[in-house]
Parts: C-alpha cells; sequence; structure tokens
C-alpha cells in the first residue's frame, strides 16, 4: 500500500486536471461514489455536515446519491461557511441539491448547532466532510462546536478523506477533530494515519481509487509503502530440494555479558528457528560454557580468542552484533573491530547502537553493509533528536539519518519504519502483546539469518520485521502477553504460513 502527503495529493490532483484534462468535478464524483460504497444501505437517517471546500462538495455529492436511494432514506444535509467562499466544484454540487428541492441548514449560529445535535441524536450515521487534507491552522469558532457536537451525540461517524481537523501528514490534531469509526480515504494512504494514536480519530481506514491513472500516482509517489503479506510472500526465498545447510549461509551472532546471557540466547536461537544454515555465537569466555549447554544446534566461540574471532568475522555471511554486551568500551572496540575488517553485512543493535553515541564516524569509515534496528531511545541517543522530536517527525528524519549514513535504519515501535534513505517500508504487524525483554534481540537475529540466507540487508530487515510483529499477532490472539521464547517456538511455522499463505 502506498503512503502519500498533502504535497503529493495536490501534485496529483493538479496533474490530472492540468495536464491529463480530467474535470475536478469527475474526481470529485468518483470520491462520492466510493464513499457510497462505504454506506451500509440499512442506515436510514443520515447527516451530512459539509463546508466550502472540495471536501464538502464530496459531501454534497453524496448527499445527493444518498436522496437518489429513496427506499425510505432521510438525509439532513448542513452547511458550514458561506456560498461566496465555495470552490468552484464544490458550488456545482451545492446547486445541484439545491435544484433538488433538497434542505440545506446553514450552520452559523448556537441556535443552529442545536439543530444540528437533534438531528444527529436521531440519525444512524453522520458523514463528515468539513476539512480534506488541506487544513494548516487550528480549528476554531463554530468549527470546532460542530466538531465537538458531532463527537458527542453521533452514534457513528464516516469522514471522507481524513477526519476533519487531523493534520494529514504528521497525525497532528489541530485544535479539535472528529473521531471517526471508519475514515474513506483516496488513492494513497495518508502519512498522518501512520501516528501513535491516531486510530482514535481515523477509526479504520479504507483506501479507495477515484479513477487517477496509476502512472501519475506513480509520477508523484516518493517511495513510501505499507508492507502486507502478499509482498513478504513474494520475497522470501523458496529452498530448493538440492540445498545443503552451506546454501542457507554462516550467521556470527556476538552478543551476551555477565548477567546478560538471555540477550545471546534469544538472537543465537532466533536466527537458528528462522533458517540460517550455520550459526555460531561469539561472547566472552566467561558465559561461554553457560551458553554452550543452552544453544543445541549453534555453535559457540570465546571472542577473546582473537584468532578464532577473526577466522568467524572473515568467513561469515553475516554478522549481529550488540545484544547484552554492555554499554562500554570493549564493546565499542568490538564493534570498530568488525566494521573495520568484515567483507559481510552488519547488523547493529542495543549495545552495538548505544557506543555509537558520540561515534557515528565509524559507521563511515567501513564498506560492509549495516542494519541498524534503533528503538525509540537509542534512535534518540545516536541521532541527537529528542524523542519527542522523532515522534513528531519520525519518516523524514529515519530517512535522512539513513541516507546520511548508509544504512538501512528499522526504527522499531508502533508501525516499525525500515528506510535505506530512498525507499521506505513500514510494518504493519506486532502489538503491545509483545511489549517485554528479548523481542529486539529476537528481531536482530532473524534479521540476520535472512540475510544470511541470500537476501539483501534492506529486504531481510522488511521480511524480519514482518515475521518478527506477524508471530506475535498470531500468539496474541490466544495469549494476554507475548514473550521471545514464544516467538522463537513458532518461527519456522509462521514463515511456512506466510509463503504458502493465499
Amino acid at each position: 500500500m502506498k503512503i502519500g502527503t498533502t504535497q503529493i495529493m495536490r501534485s496529483i490532483d493538479r496533474y490530472c486536471i492540468d495536464i491529463l484534462g480530467i474535470p475536478g468535478i469527475v474526481l470529485m464524483e468518483n470520491a462520492a461514489l466510493k464513499v457510497m460504497k462505504n454506506i451500509p444501505e440499512n442506515n436510514k437517517n443520515v447527516v451530512i455536515v459539509c463546508s466550502s471546500g472540495n471536501n464538502g462538495g464530496d459531501g454534497f455529492a453524496v448527499a445527493r446519491h444518498l436522496l437518489n436511494r429513496g427506499r425510505g432514506i432521510y438525509v439532513e444535509i448542513f452547511c458550514l461557511g458561506s456560498e461566496e467562499n465555495m470552490s468552484p466544484d464544490t458550488l456545482v454540487n451545492f446547486n445541484i441539491i439545491r435544484n433538488m428541492g433538497a434542505k440545506i441548514i446553514k450552520v452559523n449560529n448556537s441556535k443552529d448547532l442545536d439543530i444540528l445535535r437533534e438531528s444527529i441524536s436521531h440519525c444512524d450515521i453522520t458523514i463528515d466532510a468539513i476539512f480534506g487534507t488541506g487544513i494548516s491552522r487550528e480549528i476554531e469558532g463554530i468549527y470546532s462546536l460542530a466538531i465537538t457536537i458531532m463527537n458527542e451525540t453521533s452514534k457513528y461517524i464516516l469522514s471522507i478523506d481524513v477526519p476533519s481537523g487531523f493534520e494529514c501528514n504528521s497525525g497532528k490534531v489541530m485544535g479539535t477533530c472528529i473521531k471517526s469509526n471508519k475514515t474513506v480515504t483516496f488513492e494513497l494512504f495518508k502519512r498522518g494515519f501512520l501516528a501513535g494514536g491516531s486510530e482514535p480519530y481515523t477509526g479504520e481506514v479504507v483506501v479507495e481509487s477515484i479513477g487517477i491513472p496509476r502512472s501519475v500516482v506513480d509520477k508523484f509517489h516518493e517511495d513510501e509503502y505499507i508492507m502486507d503479506i502478499d509482498f513478504v510472500k513474494g520475497v522470501i526465498k523458496k529452498r530448493s530440494k538440492y540445498s545443503h545447510k552451506g546454501d542457507y549461509g554462516r550467521t556470527l551472532i556476538l552478543a551476551g555479558s555477565q548477567g546478560f546471557t538471555g540477550s545471546a540466547y534469544i538472537s543465537t536461537q532466533a536466527a537458528v528457528r528462522s533458517g540460517a544454515g550455520l550459526v555460531t555465537l561469539g561472547c566472552d569466555s566467561s558465559i561461554q560454557s553457560i551458553l554452550s549447554e543452552k544453544l543445541v544446534e549453534a555453535m559457540t566461540a570465546a571472542t577473546n580468542d582473537e584468532k578464532r574471532l577473526d577466522s568467524l568475522i572473515t568467513n561469515s555471511n553475516c554478522i549481529a552484533i550488540g545484544p547484552g554486551l554492555g554499554n562500554n568500551q570493549g564493546t565499542l572496540k568490538l564493534l570498530r573491530k568488525v566494521l573495520l575488517n568484515s567483507k559481510c553485512p552488519v547488523v547493529i543493535d542495543s549495545d552495538g547502537l548505544n557506543v555509537l553515541e558520540g561515534n557515528l564516524e565509524i559507521l563511515k569509515n567501513t564498506t560492509c553493509p549495516i542494519v541498524l534496528t534503533p528503538h525509540m531511545g537509542e534512535m534518540a541517543r545516536i541521532s541527537g533528536f529528542s524523542i519527542d522530536e522523532i515522534n513528531e517527525n519520525k519518516i523524514d528524519i529515519a530517512k535522512e539519518f539513513a541516507k546520511k549514513y548508509d544504512v538501512v535504519l528499522l526504527l522499531k515501535g508502533f508501525n516499525t519504519i525500515i528506510t535505506d534513505g530512498k525507499t521506505l517500508q513500514i510494518n504493519p504487524t506486532g502489538s503491545s502483546a509483545m511489549a517485554s525483554g528479548g523481542m529486539g534481540d529476537c528481531l536482530t537475529g532473524i534479521i540476520a539469518s535472512f540475510i544470511s540466507q541470500g537476501h539483501d540487508i534492506f529486504t531481510a530487515a522488511c521480511v524480519g520485521a514482518y515475521v518478527h510483529g506477524y508471530s506475535g499477532d498470531k500468539l496474541s490472539k490466544e495469549m494476554f502477553c507475548v514473550n521471545a521464547n514464544h516467538i522463537l517456538e513458532v518461527l519456522p511455522f509462521i514463515i511456512k504460513e506466510i509463503q504458502e499463505s493465499r
């Protein structure tokens, strides 16, 4: 699913109207028909609240189609704003409704608001057609009061394109905002819908096409997507019946320290369970015996054995470094060694990220491909932005960081971001049921495993994030909380399920 912004949608509309010659009124009519598809026929009493902009024009067109349904449907139409300020296409649909003899109630004062409240209290569904994607200032006055009444009184709200009061790019509430049960948006999933806390305002989001040619969407789209199961199924490599363990790569996991053996175990076992051919855990000799007893399929090696470590670094197909190593000079030294000597991709997580604070230059002094997997706190430490700043502008900050340091960045959290600075994928899987220690270690091992099996680093990060979250989603249907060990148990089954999905 493609993601869009206000600017992209304006460019698409302008190109369709000015270059292709598609009249704006045609796009408005197509939008109205797609909204109609999402209004159940058993909704007999409908209130539509419009304004003078193009979003209001969509609403007037929807009102016309509802009136034409007949069969006992009762439609009340309210209008905020004056006819003088209506866009030309909106005015066309406004006049059609008026010429049909439909009553349009102008909302100008508290008495009109009382009528709106009374009408909504008796209706099955309220249709929000006040503000679209172009809102850029705080909502005040009669508009704010109308939105409050709609939220307080409606049984069910359907918003056209975006909930009124919702900033399309950031998901910010512009003073007040409609709390929709469903939002019918057009052509592209709006970037603001990805923001944490957006769901109470958007409700279910349905993306509908309104007849804009795909070539036009592709012309202005900025390579930002939301992954789905079909995408992941299409990129997971199928196994040949003639293949052997050597075909699925050598994975080296550098992890663990005193008191943090669990991190090393989880990341190593995740690489094993997601299909890597040969997996070796490199850890300090003080904990090697503990982990050797726990790990059945993976090998172990002591990182204080320089000769053995050098051989592993040179001969691996992917190296993951960081889980449970400790935020100290020893970890920084080990990371420098890996980045300077590795000929294969490197996945950096946890303490491998923490030691990058103030040392980001080492990312530029290496030739190996790099994947960074920070959570929000780690991203704040290494980037210099506050958590609040990142939350407000996650996509742009992530893309700029990945481009500047020539890495694949996987920014963990709600709607995990994966980007190489050019293309961006959003992972929709995973939930708060997975909010427990070890989950990030598990993801690190999965990504390293997919890289070892021959996926490029961007694809491996995308597939790893999706599989990890999808596993948690499946388990959480029957479990209150899902731990990393639960994910490890189901990984091979989940990957197979995705491969064979229809």
